[in-house]
């Protein structure tokens, strides 16, 4: 009985001596594996079994977070090639957090369960996420935008020695910027294998609005008017003077409006005006500008003898001796204003020339517009004036319309 007592706590004694060798073994195992990686870990295709977390961590940099800064945009233009670094969008992987769950993979499990884990180990697979910030494209696009884009410039037409000279239009550049935007998004990738972003900035013409072959369609006089201011004063000379100059070589073009104010401007002293009589109610007052309602006038009947009707025109509360009743048009700047459309398919060029004191206004157009003529006439009726507007072809009259009818009072 004794010995069979001896044997049996033998045998637990050998039992209970084997558990702890095992456990032993397995704690001893896991604790070679506690500050490194576990077998069979990878990040991307990096193996990191047996590395420590500092180790890992430099490993990963190295192949990946140094070379993606080594990566370019560049954007190809007619002039100029444009670089932008990865480094400026602070291209990065998340190789912290990444590393870290490679390390701690299997460290949270019971210790028999990692000594499985480390004896039998499955294969684990990270990857890395990139990350950057967009903000810097916009700033990249815009500077290619300051140096690329280039305005379009309108051609001109100027009246020498009777003869018309054009300089013609330059297209623009327009750069797509919106458009690029997506071609670079579509591109920023993580891929360090990948050639750099190599694209072309896309680009448009941009047209003038006005092109030369528009302004050759100007090849004659359509009409002319005149009026005479052989009996003002020098200041009333200078006011007409300066006011003609300043609608000299206006170009229009259809479905342009004009506007005298806007093309004349002020009539102020501070612009060279001088003081001479204008028409205040029923009197006449020294002010800054007298004579420019002549001017205004002159423009007028040369506009309506090209067969362009007034959009805004408002008549003297005085007869002026320069012209026919309910044939004027006054202004006042800030408050009347004398304006037309260009009603014809063709731009018009008008020419104003003040010389022998005689104010001119020369409209030019299109030849095709001369195949009829223009004449203004009135014809007092009572207290008031009609004003009317004959057409003539091959000197034929082919109608007598009535523009419109002013009070005389």
């Amino acid at each position: 009985m004794k010995k069979i007592k001896i044997t049996i706590i033998s045998s637990i004694s050998i039992i209970a001596l084997g558990v702890a060798v095992f456990w032993g073994y397995i704690y001893v195992k896991t604790k070679e594996w506690e500050a490194i990686v576990y077998p069979n870990t990878k990040i991307e295709d990096i193996d990191l079994s047996g590395r420590t977390l500092d180790e890992s961590k430099r490993l990963i940099t190295q192949k990946y977070g140094d070379a993606i800064l080594k990566k370019n945009i560049t954007i190809k233009t007619s002039n100029k090639d444009y670089k932008l670094n990865y480094s400026k969008l602070n291209a990065r992987y998340n190789i912290e957090d990444i590393v870290k769950q490679a390390f701690d993979y299997g460290k949270n499990l019971n210790l028999f369960d990692k000594y499985k884990v480390i004896k039998n180990p499955a294969a684990h697979q990270y990857n890395l996420k990139f990350i950057y910030d967009p903000a810097p494209i916009k700033k990249f696009i815009s500077t290619i935008k300051k140096e690329v884009e280039i305005g379009s410039k309108d051609a001109s037409i100027s009246l020498i020695n009777d003869n018309f000279q054009i300089t013609p239009d330059k297209k623009g550049i327009k750069l797509l910027d919106d458009k690029l935007e997506k071609i670079i998004l579509s591109n920023v990738n993580g891929n360090i294998n990948s050639n750099d972003i190599v694209e072309s900035a896309p680009t448009e013409k941009i047209l003038a609005n006005i092109t030369s072959d528009k302004l050759e369609n100007i090849d004659a006089k359509i009409s002319s008017f005149s009026t005479s201011y052989t009996s003002s004063d020098s200041a009333r000379s200078t006011n007409i003077e300066l006011s003609a100059k300043s609608i000299n070589s206006k170009l229009l073009m259809p479905g342009e409006t004009f506007s005298f104010n806007k093309t004349v401007g002020n009539s102020s002293t501070d612009r060279g005006y001088k003081l001479a009589p204008v028409i205040v109610g029923k009197k006449l007052e020294l002010a800054s500008g007298g004579g420019v309602c002549q001017v205004s006038t002159t423009l007028y009947n040369a506009i309506l003898r090209a067969n362009i009707p007034s959009v805004e025109r408002y008549k003297h509360s005085l007869h002026s001796s320069y012209i026919g009743v309910g044939m004027d048009a006054t202004i006042a700047y800030g408050i009347l204003d004398y304006r037309f459309k260009n009603t014809h398919p063709y731009p018009i060029y008008i020419e104003a020339i003040t010389q022998n004191k005689n104010v001119t206004f020369n409209v030019y157009s299109n030849s095709s517009l001369n195949n009829k003529k223009y004449e203004i006439v009135n014809e007092v009726v009572g207290k008031n004036v009609k004003v009317y507007r004959t057409t003539y072809k091959n000197s034929k009259l082919l109608s007598k319309d009535l523009l419109y009818t002013d009070s005389l009072t």
